[in-house]
């Protein structure tokens, strides 16, 4: 699995690796039971810690994201449907306060989000 991951980005490494799962399950480069690679294989050929990848690996668990198993190791769910975290809203709070004060119109936002939502190359903007 290809990471790119930028240890001098304000976003947590764990972060940066749940950000990309969750884009590659959206745009299909992961599909339902397709396996992740182990903490350990995903450590090592990050050059990271193994609780880093661990803490990933559990947040995609808790979000619904991935199951794990200690026979199979981490697994793509099936049919994700769920709502926004209360994380990714603030996030989007965020983006949506900082698009107002550059002057961005709400036409312009609402087209930009529409273009990331059909182009989605989301991968640079989650990082």
């Amino acid at each position: 699995m290809l990471l790119r991951l930028d240890f001098s980005a304000d976003v947590p490494i764990y972060m940066q690796i749940r950000n990309q799962v969750v884009v590659a399950i959206a745009e299909g480069k992961l599909t339902a039971g397709e396996q992740l690679p182990t903490i350990r294989a995903l450590a090592t050929e990050a050059g990271i810690n193994m609780m880093t990848v661990s803490k990933a690996y559990q947040t995609l668990k808790t979000e619904g994201y991935i199951a794990t198993d200690r026979r199979s190791g981490a697994v793509v769910t099936g049919d994700v449907k769920r709502v926004l975290s209360e994380n990714a809203l603030e996030y989007l709070r965020v983006i949506v306060a900082e698009a107002k004060l550059s002057g961005m119109s709400k036409t312009d936002l609402l087209k930009l989000c529409e273009d990331c939502f059909e182009a989605s190359p989301v991968a640079t903007i989650l990082n």
